[in-house]
């Protein structure tokens, strides 16, 4: 799902992204689409789809007659086509800003967890309603950075507690909520409505926690790759020291992302 930022070249390992973000975007994703509320059998675009976890949902709960992903780098794509979601979906790839479809061609549209990482959002969601047929639904979500709401926020202000600055990249910003209903009303949508979505973040023991928010390299994980091996210790020491948990001992904390849908005037 990554689109053209400083992030974009760590997103080619589409298995290690898959271990870091599928059960995640599962959570979150279905509380997407249930807020959604759209008759099945529609046709569907999943712009940024990534390893194709948020396809599989809509395949899953939407019962759409027709999927087509498309994400821009060829290593995700090539991956979500091993999934099982190939079988029935059109995945390519393709430019959030320059969608390789004709005008109004899908029923409903969802950009899932990618604002942050496309560099006009405006253009992206102006995209995403012109091949979206009149009275058709639109929407988006994205974890609140601001806010605390990343999956990954505990880790990075660990490594910002060892002295190592974690900055907000320039995209993070997309992330607002103000922002994200600014697309939507600079695009045209009508009936624009938003919301916040809390989801439970759980790992069944601190091994699983690092392996999922380390084996992808993005800008903290290679901050973390360049630590001397105490370093290493003293972060894991420390997070393991503040991770929550619940009462059955598993890592377990909350995650926040914020929504907003739309529908293309008739």
């Amino acid at each position: 799902m990554a689109e053209n930022t400083e992030d974009t070249k760590y997103f080619t390992d589409g298995a290690a992204y898959d271990r870091l973000a599928r059960r995640i975007t599962r959570d979150v994703g279905e509380v997407f689409i249930d807020w959604l509320s759209l008759p099945k059998g529609l046709s569907w675009i999943d712009v940024g789809c990534g390893t194709g976890a948020f396809t599989q949902l809509l395949l899953e709960r939407c019962a759409p007659s027709h999927v087509s992903a498309v994400d821009p780098s060829a290593e995700q794509i090539a991956y979500a086509r091993t999934t099982p979601a190939a079988k029935r979906v059109d995945f390519q790839t393709g430019d959030a800003l320059e969608l390789p479809f004709g005008h109004e061609k899908f029923d409903a549209g969802a950009m899932a967890l990618v604002i942050t990482f496309v560099p006009n959002p405006d253009k992206a969601v102006a995209e995403l309603k012109r091949v979206t047929k009149p009275g058709g639904t639109i929407g988006a979500y994205m974890w609140d950075f601001f806010n605390g709401g990343s999956p990954r926020d505990r880790l990075n202000k660990a490594v910002e507690q060892m002295g190592i600055a974690v900055p907000p990249l320039p995209g993070h910003a997309h992330s607002r909520m103000e922002a994200m209903e600014g697309y939507c009303k600079s695009a045209g949508l009508a009936d624009i409505a938003s919301r916040v979505i809390e989801i439970d973040i759980t790992y069944a023991d601190f091994d699983e926690y690092w392996t999922a928010q380390t084996g992808l390299v993005n800008f903290v994980v290679k901050k973390i790759r360049e630590m001397s091996p105490a370093d290493v210790d003293r972060l894991k020491s420390n997070l393991r020291a503040s991770l929550p948990r619940d009462k059955n001992g598993r890592i377990s904390y909350k995650a926040k992302a914020n929504a907003v849908k739309g529908r293309v005037p008739t």
